[in-house]
């Protein structure tokens, strides 16, 4: 690495999410001579913030006890929750009875995650922590023992070609005593560190999902403020997870969207050609008649769950939030535990440096962590996504809510704790052994292209900046994926990131990372593990509104 200039600070954080926010607030209420600084990748806080999403307001609570009375920016509050199972034009609503206590959520409110961890980030400000936006983490600073002295920036302003330009400025090193990787699912140092300190060692592999959420504003007599509906089946066939949702938010919008799990097998289906069917199911199209469509994201979610936590803590750090993988799949809540777990982790640190100590493990940190109601919650629901994975919707979503009512009337599981079989590039089969996926043309009423999409997502890269969707072997694209699954990747990009085209009669794959929104979708599920996301010049990708 370069001569770079270092600043020290005491606790540096990665990601102004609801986990890393949560931390730094968490830090000065404890001590507020603690120096927090927390880096952002995005242009504001915020933009690169999607989640669905109805809050469990749990986390919160504990963090700012108060914080309805400081006019954090939520929306109405939930009031009521449907389940249904969707055929091609049937909606069978199940009923409220059937569903396991572990599926409901007490005083649950709609949120727009975006707008609450802007607010989070005033709150953070106010209190003497240190945000910069426009910031990307791009390694970290180790010591000659191995353990984590902090992280380094990107550079801004160097070229495609990986030249400096006019303008050029390198990036820093941010020496802390100890560093918080709150990046969300599948973030750059996360995995970086995962691997360096083996920390997923008998974990089972994590699992993912690929969420799509569009905003639409609807017309009044259709918007019912606080209605939560969830779906299962329609578009999806039976042996791939996922569901949809649909949530009433304030001012005549509405937050709809299809998780489709990156376990599917059909290397031909588009998480994106569904979330379009999705939206043309009658129950879902007469919603949209007379709507007009605001926003449209993609991120991806972790969906592993407790057998797939990784060791949460390294030499000199930890991780927190989506990055340690703290999502309730059954629940699709993921908010409190970030909060939650950002707080405990501000807590092992505070002590820690009121000891004196620096670099070194936090022993009590994962301890302190899964006791905040986040270990009790995950382990009783931990075996609903094997079952979902390996005996498909019907069946394992019916054998997966015996084992949440089992668990809740006797506190343990008829099967154990079920392992997650396989990571999810590895589920692909052939092209040859699957039966082609066919999606509706656009109408720009309720079905969409990418472009068009991806345009309301206000993405801003330069394109004169060096390739962030990195290929190990260029050759693997054309040479492995396209004879044996027909290269997904076209498919599986929400955003029209990667294309197979033709030159001079040979097909060629192309990288038009422009468009990307950072999902993370390639980094995961490309079946030959080519592509590594890393992140671009801060500042890139989209700047979502309301997201």
């Amino acid at each position: 690495m370069a001569e770079r200039e270092l600043i020290d600070t005491d606790v540096v954080i990665v990601g102004a999410g609801p986990a890393g926010l949560a931390a730094a607030i968490r830090l000065k209420q404890l001590d507020p001579a603690l120096s927090v600084t927390v880096v952002e990748k995005a242009a504001e806080i915020g933009g690169h913030i999607l989640s669905g999403a109805v809050m469990d307001p749990v986390g919160l609570d504990e963090l700012i006890p108060d914080w309805r009375q400081r006019g954090a920016p939520v929306g109405p509050a939930v009031t009521r929750d449907t389940i249904h199972l969707l055929g091609r034009r049937s909606d069978l609503k199940l009923p409220n009875w059937l569903l396991p206590p572990l599926m409901k959520t007490h005083d649950g409110v709609i949120v727009s995650l975006g707008d609450l961890v802007r607010w989070l980030g005033d709150e953070a400000q106010a209190l003497g922590v240190d945000i910069f936006p426009m910031t990307a983490a791009v390694d970290v600073l180790a010591a000659p023992d191995g353990s984590v002295e902090g992280i380094v920036t990107g550079d801004l302003g160097v070229g495609r070609d990986g030249q400096p330009k006019p303008g050029y400025a390198a990036g820093i090193g941010l020496r802390a005593k100890y560093t918080l990787i709150g990046e969300g699912a599948r973030g750059s140092l996360g995995k970086q560190l995962i691997q360096r300190f083996n920390l997923s060692d008998g974990r089972s592999p994590q699992k993912f999902g690929l969420g799509i959420k569009e905003i639409w504003q609807i017309p009044a007599a259709m918007h019912e403020p606080g209605r939560v509906d969830h779906y299962l089946g329609f578009p999806l066939d039976d042996a791939t997870s996922g569901g949809g949702f649909c949530y009433h938010a304030a001012d005549r919008k509405i937050y709809l969207g299809l998780v489709v799990h990156l376990d599917y097998r059909n290397p031909t289906l588009s998480p994106f050609g569904e979330f379009q069917r999705f939206k043309q199911h009658p129950s879902i199209a007469r919603l949209l008649a007379g709507a007009t469509r605001l926003s449209y994201g993609a991120r991806s979610l972790t969906s592993g769950g407790w057998q797939s936590i990784p060791e949460l803590v390294f030499p000199g750090g930890a991780l927190i939030g989506c990055a340690a993988g703290f999502m309730n799949a059954p629940r699709l809540k993921a908010i409190h535990s970030a909060i939650r777990s950002g707080k405990a982790a501000a807590e092992s640190i505070a002590d820690a440096i009121g000891k004196g100590r620096a670099h070194d493990r936090l022993e009590d940190l994962p301890g302190r962590v899964m006791a905040t109601g986040i270990g009790a919650e995950l382990r009783r629901v931990r075996n609903v996504k094997p079952l979902w994975s390996r005996f498909g919707t019907l069946l394992g979503v019916g054998l997966g809510g015996l084992d949440m009512w089992v668990n809740t009337l006797f506190r343990f599981s008829p099967f154990g704790t079920l392992r997650h079989q396989k990571a999810d590039f590895a589920t692909l089969w052939p092209k040859s052994a699957a039966h082609e996926k066919r999606y509706p043309a656009p109408d720009a009423k309720t079905v969409f292209d990418r472009s068009s999409s991806v345009f309301l997502s206000n993405i801003a890269h330069d394109e004169d900046q060096p390739v962030h969707l990195r290929l190990a072997d260029p050759a693997v694209p054309i040479r492995d994926n396209l004879p044996t699954y027909g290269e997904p990747a076209p498919l599986y990009c929400p955003a029209g990131v990667y294309e197979v085209t033709e030159a001079g009669g040979f097909p060629v794959f192309r990288i038009h990372s422009a468009n990307c929104v950072h999902c993370k979708t390639c980094d995961i599920k490309d079946p030959a593990q080519n592509i590594t996301w890393v992140p671009p010049e801060g500042g890139s990708g989209p700047n979502y509104a309301g997201m």
